[in-house]
């Protein structure tokens, strides 16, 4: 992998900090993990950076930035699960996939009520639908590897504590990730906020979409079968079972 980032650790030469600082500037209060995003958007591009190369180290990004170097660490984390970047513990953070700064990658948020909940249902429908159906056609036997891997860990989790919200998101998003559709995974991230608060019971309901636990294993199976309409049919009734509890939650008020 090529590691193209002009400021190494310890030895950077003043005149490539310089130049590193005439991309980054300190960011105004707007929204931290989106405002780092941003800024990190536009340094890639400037510094025409492709996917194996390193992005700057953390406290270089918060120096420059003007934020703490947790707000850059969230934001990174952010991209990491989306696929977008690679954080190598002791190496850096290295580019995955390409990213331009017309990406959607904004985070778009939503308030946690009933009624918006069932709007961001609606459209993971048509996304995770889609997406389910394209992975069962596309996916590599190592994307495959990896939905079973995050099944599993759902699976474990759910066994021990009766939910498991963040392995949930996580095999969904590795779903996405294996459709193998950049724009999808841009949209995905624009809505991270929004769709990851459908993963944390936001209404705090007793069994919150529980009756959809055991068709993720077959939405896995379908996948891996290579069965797409299969696959897309059982990703809209796990969101038809997750609307269902949203609109029980709705009349119960």
């Amino acid at each position: 992998m090529s590691d193209q980032f002009p400021l190494p650790k310890e030895t950077a030469t003043a005149d490539a900090r310089r130049e590193l600082a005439s991309w980054l500037r300190p960011i105004r209060p707007k929204g931290r993990d989106a405002a780092v995003l941003e800024a990190l958007t536009g340094h890639i591009a400037n510094a025409a950076l492709k996917p194996g190369d390193r992005l700057p180290p953390e406290r270089d990004l918060a120096t420059l930035l003007g934020v703490s170097r947790a707000t850059v660490r969230e934001a990174l984390k952010r991209w990491q699960g989306l696929g977008v970047v690679e954080m190598r513990k002791g190496s850096g953070t290295y580019l995955r996939t390409p990213i331009e700064p017309g990406s959607l990658h904004v985070p778009l948020t939503i308030a946690a009520h009933a009624e918006n909940l069932i709007l961001t249902l609606q459209v993971r429908r048509g996304l995770e639908s889609e997406a389910a159906a394209v992975a069962a056609r596309e996916a590599t036997a190592g994307q495959i590897a990896v939905i079973e891997t995050k099944l599993d860990a759902m699976e474990a989790i759910h066994r021990r504590f009766g939910g498991a919200g963040q392995q949930d998101w996580e095999f969904h998003q590795a779903i996405y990730r294996a459709a193998g559709n950049p724009l999808l995974e841009q949209i995905i991230s624009q809505m991270h906020d929004a769709f990851h608060t459908l993963f944390e019971n936001p209404l705090r309901m007793p069994g919150f979409a529980s009756r959809s636990f055991p068709l993720h294993r077959e939405l896995f199976d379908a996948i891996r079968g290579r069965r797409p309409d299969e696959a897309r049919d059982l990703a809209r009734r796990i969101i038809d079972i997750t609307e269902e509890d949203v609109r029980e939650a709705m009349r119960a008020r």
